[in-house]
């Protein structure tokens, strides 16, 4: 995915000086770093993240009504459950833009269910259909390795590392698997056009939680957050509806080691899984998600909806970056 959403921020200054890399001198006041006590998480292992990566795309796309979704998403609940998660399936059928029903499955992994305090991660594990923005074969799907492959693999490793470590956190965590997020319509297709047509598994899921009166402290969304040299911005949906959150995650991001990749630099609103989960779902969610800032008119790289993205593109240095960041925000809750 994603869409830009077309809505106007102006009062979070996107064009202002407060985008600069560095931010404003106010940015970087409210950002400035106060003595606390930190816990230590246990080490991300990128090596591990980087097979989980690989194993999906060995399956082949992962497009829906497939029998390469279908073996994913049996994959995903075992490894799911292999790591004490206990794990619901959301099955549901959505018609996509072009009339296709699509069979659908979120994957919901639960850890530490009785905890009150919880969080909520999410990435989607679903493959585009079409390689829309390629010069050729663009009506054949894409591997998928970054969209969507990164940010479920990064979550695999966190329940991994979880269940491995002695000391857990004393919180709950939910991971979600959202299905049918990128069968949106193309640009250039000739159907008409169809709202809400992205993101059908967060919008089932945000009007029908897995568990009745399900509430979460906030969310963090992983969208395409393994490619080399990758730069996350603080993305516009994200600000207006859970800056806090936004602050938290850079601010780890930044005090562990990795400011190369957590930017101080607002970029525009995406509709992406968090923009349900926000708007329909009631929870706080933000979104990691990789920004383009050599190329703006390309939000999301040179691999986005493209046969480029493959492996080729994966780096164990940003599914570090993240997933070590991820877990620091956990640890120290």
């Amino acid at each position: 995915m994603k869409v830009l959403a077309m809505l106007l921020f102006g009062a979070m200054g996107l064009n202002s000086c407060d985008s600069s890399e560095n931010g404003s001198s106010s940015e970087r006041v409210a950002t400035t770093e106060v003595e606390e006590a930190v816990v230590q998480a246990p080490e991300f292992n990128p090596d591990s993240a980087y097979f989980f990566v690989d194993r999906q795309v060995a399956f082949g796309p992962r497009v829906p009504n497939t029998a390469e979704h279908y073996k994913t998403g049996e994959w995903l609940i075992e490894t799911l459950r292999g790591y004490g998660a206990e794990v619901q399936v959301q099955a549901f059928q959505a018609k996509a833009f072009d009339g296709t029903m699509l069979n659908l499955r979120n994957i919901i992994g639960t850890i530490n269910p009785n905890a009150t305090k919880r969080v909520l991660l999410a990435a989607h594990w679903d493959t585009r259909p079409f390689a829309d923005k390629d010069d050729k074969d663009q009506n054949k799907p894409i591997e998928g390795a970054n969209d969507g492959g990164s940010g479920v693999g990064v979550l695999l490793e966190i329940a991994r590392t979880i269940q491995a470590a002695e000391q857990k956190p004393g919180i709950g965590i939910d991971i979600i698997f959202f299905d049918g997020e990128d069968y949106g319509r193309p640009d250039n297709s000739d159907h008409p056009y169809m709202q809400d047509d992205w993101c059908l598994g967060s919008q089932y899921w945000s009007k029908n939680k897995h568990t009745p009166n399900y509430k979460a402290n906030y969310g963090i969304l992983l969208d395409m957050v393994g490619a080399e040299n990758a730069k996350f911005a603080r993305e516009g949906t994200s600000m207006q509806y859970a800056r806090n959150i936004v602050d938290k995650v850079w601010r780890a991001g930044n005090r562990i080691g990795y400011s190369d990749y957590f930017k101080y630099v607002n970029a525009p609103a995406i509709t992406d899984d968090h923009y349900y989960v926000n708007t329909v779902g009631g929870i706080r969610m933000i979104d990691i998600i990789e920004y383009n800032m050599a190329n703006q008119d390309d939000y999301f790289g040179h691999y986005h909806h493209r046969h480029t993205d493959t492996m080729d593109i994966i780096s164990k240095n940003t599914l570090k970056a993240v997933g070590q960041t991820v877990l620091h925000v956990l640890y120290n809750e």
